[in-house]
């Protein structure tokens, strides 16, 4: 039976998740089978994806909307790579801390109060939905290119939703079809997605691997000037386009519970992930930047755009191919963060515990995992890119700027609670890690805003006519009076 801690006040919308997990109501059904290397690898599966293979080029390009950044693209990633490395650090210490399920949700939860644990939870909800059918959607681009080179031609009203620029297209079938796929995959339970993310991953990197150390022999240095062909804005602008680049070790700290030994591996895997990955990145965006002038790449294909300009279409066509393997691991990995997310508060009683049910044999909330999977489908399926890409980067952000403040504020709240990982330098470094992520907020278009806040006030009408009351830190929920009952 649930035990309703101490508060000064549990009516509250600012009580607050205790850290021991005695609010929590019996055991959680997950199972615990990811180690460090497992874990590394979701990470850095969720952030090496679109960012190295298509934002790279779009943003050294440019369009009629944003001027080219150029070579100076290395400065867009290492700016956002910055910002998003002080929140990597706030997220570590809280995995060292609470290794539970729901991440930022969590972590925001217990340091600010049930209100701000919800803003964010719900928020993470759409986000993550929408990353995964942004990453749908772009593999069918992948996979139309690819049958063309085959010599086969997909029908435009089965392989895109309908936009002006495709006035053909109904339906995309291929990117409901991945979705489906990934869904399934993560139904099978941790372990095996675990290993298929592993292999994926290692693929990936190798891939990355073989584009520079081949490519770096076809860098000319005239490629690299100007190196900032505009102004030092469009950088900044850059960073904020490439944010969605330099994020996914959120989404992998979700799985906090499935890990061998949270406290000791969560830490260590979000900081790697992370290094790894931007690494990768420095490498590989100067490589491209300087194998062809930016003005030439082709922003919907920038590594193959790079290596046929020097000779190498074979290596062109192996890119384009192991693209959509490298995309496809970021998907599982958004696509646990959701479901891992919505499993975590049905849990706590702020929605419904059907959403909670895990699945004996496989340790899976299999109910939120295919209703998540089945919404992507439904947003790839039916909706043009840019506007389901427009629900993505602002709610991480907000997510980076609550994990980075509730990191500060639990310093000072319960300095005695054991830290595996304590951030440097504190509160200097999780202080920019709110400024650098609100910086990179207000970048964004005031459309985005918009959409984002109508979301989040019908979050808030289902909490406060739901999720208040059914709370289990609500001394008076419901979910109380069902425990005592007995099965």
């Amino acid at each position: 039976m649930s035990q309703v801690p101490r508060s000064a006040n549990p009516y509250s919308v600012l009580r607050r998740k205790p850290l021991d997990g005695e609010d929590e109501d019996g055991p959680s059904g997950l199972f615990k089978s990811l180690g460090l290397w497992q874990l590394t690898a979701i990470g850095v599966g969720g952030i090496i994806g679109v960012g190295i293979f298509t934002l790279a080029g779009v943003v050294a390009h440019g369009d009629s909307a944003n001027p080219a950044v150029g070579p100076a693209v290395v400065i867009s990633f290492l700016i956002a790579g910055l910002a998003s490395g002080a929140a990597a650090l706030s997220y570590a210490e809280f995995a060292g801390m609470i290794p539970r399920a729901g991440s930022a949700y969590t972590y925001g939860y217990v340091a600010l109060g049930e209100l701000v644990g919800w803003f964010i939870g719900w928020d993470l909800l759409l986000e993550y939905i929408a990353i995964v059918a942004v990453v749908a959607i772009g593999i069918s681009g992948y996979f139309g290119a690819f049958m063309s080179g085959v010599g086969v031609a997909v029908p435009e009203a089965v392989n895109s939703s309908w936009t002006p620029d495709t006035p053909n297209g109904i339906i995309n079938l291929p990117a409901i079809g991945v979705c489906l796929l990934v869904t399934w995959i993560l139904s099978r339970g941790s372990k095996s997605f675990g290993r298929f993310e592993l292999v994926a991953v290692g693929l990936k990197v190798l891939l990355i691997l073989g584009i520079i150390g081949i490519g770096v022999f076809h860098i000319h240095g005239s490629n690299f000037v100007p190196f900032m062909p505009s102004s030092f804005g469009p950088i900044l602008t850059g960073a904020a386009t490439v944010f969605f680049a330099v994020f996914g070790y959120d989404a992998m700290s979700t799985a906090a519970e499935e890990a061998t030994d949270g406290k000791k591996h969560m830490p260590k895997a979000i900081i790697l992930s992370l290094v790894i990955a931007m690494v990768l990145y420095v490498m590989a965006t100067l490589v491209l930047t300087g194998m062809q002038n930016y003005a030439q790449i082709n922003p919907t294909s920038a590594f193959a755009s790079a290596f046929d300009s020097v000779g190498l279409p074979t290596i062109a066509t192996i890119i384009s191919a192991f693209a959509v393997i490298s995309i496809l691991t970021v998907m599982l990995t958004f696509l646990l963060g959701v479901t891992r997310v919505w499993f975590s508060m049905s849990r706590d009683g702020l929605l419904p515990k059907w959403f909670a049910k895990t699945d004996a044999k496989r340790g899976v909330p299999q109910r939120v995992t295919w209703i998540a999977g089945l919404t992507s489908a439904l947003l790839a399926g039916v909706l043009p890119i840019r506007l389901v890409a427009d629900l993505t980067n602002i709610g991480i952000l907000a997510a980076f700027v609550v994990v980075c403040a509730a990191v500060i504020v639990l310093r000072r709240t319960r300095p005695e609670v054991d830290r595996t990982f304590r951030l440097p330098f504190m509160p200097v470094v999780p202080a920019f890690g709110v400024l650098a992520s609100f910086f990179l907020m207000t970048q964004l278009h005031w459309e985005t805003w918009l959409r984002f806040g109508v979301w989040l006030i019908i979050g808030l009408v289902i909490y406060f006519s739901y999720g208040r009351k059914h709370s289990l830190m609500n001394p008076d929920s419901p979910r109380h009076a069902l425990a005592k009952q007995g099965p």
